[in-house]
């Protein structure tokens, strides 16, 4: 909200357009009564919030974890609006979650959940009013059984009503690296800007998950040296470049983690990889790593964000008086939710495009995204991060206004 409230002052929004863009929509909270494989009946509670369907239907994922509550969703969602509007993209924002451990219950009781949520939200979801996809805790498993359960009760298949899904159901090529590959076109673009050369440049990758083993893999084969990079395990570093590849297929047979990686050492605080002297930085791991107490010792010239809010409010002011540029969560990791339109384009279609395609389209948005937030920055003489939510903030304001109000 505190940056949300900085572009609209700098946008001079209405009271009216500020308190409708600051509100959810709509906020949904259901009691799913199931039977776990002990056959006792356990109650989750499951939470859908819409906080925007001015620019279209609401697209956001579903999260299955123990600490899932309404703030944290309806934060969540808002942040889909921006990030949807900043690409260019018709939808509006949502996101839901279960409170539940997935870690702790078996496959069935997942299904039995994710069933049970989704006919509780049959009257939400829907191909033109909101489009779930995966997030933490969930997967293309999930939505197949989401888009199943959503069918049978309309009684005919309905693919478009999730994105994410396996590829055999609908799903779109392309969409597994999504997220790392804008990453890697939005650092791009950036050291375009600030003529760093990528043959010449080095880099440090925190999250070696989905987005950040992605993002890695792209950057080095476009010339980057990646130094540094971490998991849940550790950091590891190696001056001379870590071979991605190899890191990715060691923790492929590795239960999921770079534990004992041979390619590189381990440092002694994985906290020490924000720090590295390096000419870009992408945190794709959690949010608020560069906070307070450590952005005096942030040496990047370029921060990528792959993951949702890394940078604390208060981190913000002292890095921009340091000048480094960093493109900021809901321009850089919004490859995802360009492909998921994507995906639901397709289905909504019945036809299905090439990978190809699909990398050359999404290339294209991320592009024209970074290029026009930075055409912002200049003009209103502000950091990315201001000028990407003034893009999304502006988008959604005036439609609003050439939709009449509601």
């Amino acid at each position: 909200m505190e940056r949300f409230n900085i572009a609209a002052e700098k946008l001079g929004l209405s009271d009216e357009v500020y308190n409708v863009l600051k509100n959810p929509a709509k906020q949904v909270i259901v009691s799913l009564p199931i039977t776990m494989d002990s056959g006792k009946i356990q109650v989750f509670e499951g939470i859908r919030v819409i906080h925007s369907n001015i620019l279209g239907p609401a697209k956001g994922g579903i999260r299955f974890a123990p600490d899932v509550h309404i703030d944290e969703v309806r934060a969540l969602a808002a942040w889909m609006t921006w990030k949807c509007a900043v690409v260019d993209i018709p939808y509006g924002g949502g996101k839901g979650g279960v409170r539940c451990n997935p870690r702790e219950m078996s496959p069935g009781e997942i299904e039995r959940l994710m069933r049970a949520y989704t006919l509780a939200m049959i009257d939400v979801f829907g191909p033109d009013k909101d489009i779930p996809a995966p997030d933490m805790g969930t997967g293309p498993r999930e939505m197949a059984w989401l888009m199943d359960e959503y069918s049978k009760a309309k009684g005919t298949t309905v693919n478009a009503v999730v994105t994410g899904k396996p590829l055999v159901l609908g799903g779109s090529l392309g969409r597994t690296e999504a997220t790392g590959r804008g990453v890697m076109v939005s650092a791009l673009s950036a050291m375009e800007k600030l003529k760093i050369n990528p043959f010449q440049a080095t880099c440090a990758v925190q999250g070696f998950g989905n987005v950040g083993s992605w993002a890695a893999l792209l950057l080095e084969e476009r010339g980057l040296k990646i130094i540094s990079v971490s998991d849940i395990s550790g950091a590891y570093h190696n001056a001379q470049g870590i071979n991605i590849r190899e890191a990715i297929n060691y923790r492929d047979s590795n239960k999921g983690t770079l534990e004992g990686f041979p390619g590189a050492d381990k440092l002694a605080d994985p906290a020490e990889l924000l720090e590295l002297a390096v000419d870009v930085l992408v945190p794709a791991a959690v949010e608020d790593v560069i906070t307070k107490k450590n952005v005096d010792n942030i040496k990047a010239k370029l921060i990528v964000e792959g993951a949702n809010g890394p940078t604390s409010f208060n981190a913000d002011k002292i890095i921009n008086e340091k000048g480094i540029m960093v493109v900021p969560d809901i321009l850089a990791n919004a490859g995802g939710v360009t492909v998921s339109y994507f995906e639901w384009v397709q289905n909504r279609l019945g036809y299905k495009w090439t990978a190809e395609r699909v990398n050359r389209r999404s290339d294209r948005i991320m592009k024209e995204a970074f290029d026009q937030v930075y055409k912002t920055s200049i003009k209103h003489e502000v950091p990315m991060r201001i000028a990407a939510y003034i893009v999304a903030i502006d988008k959604v304001a005036q439609t609003y206004q050439f939709r009449g109000g509601f």
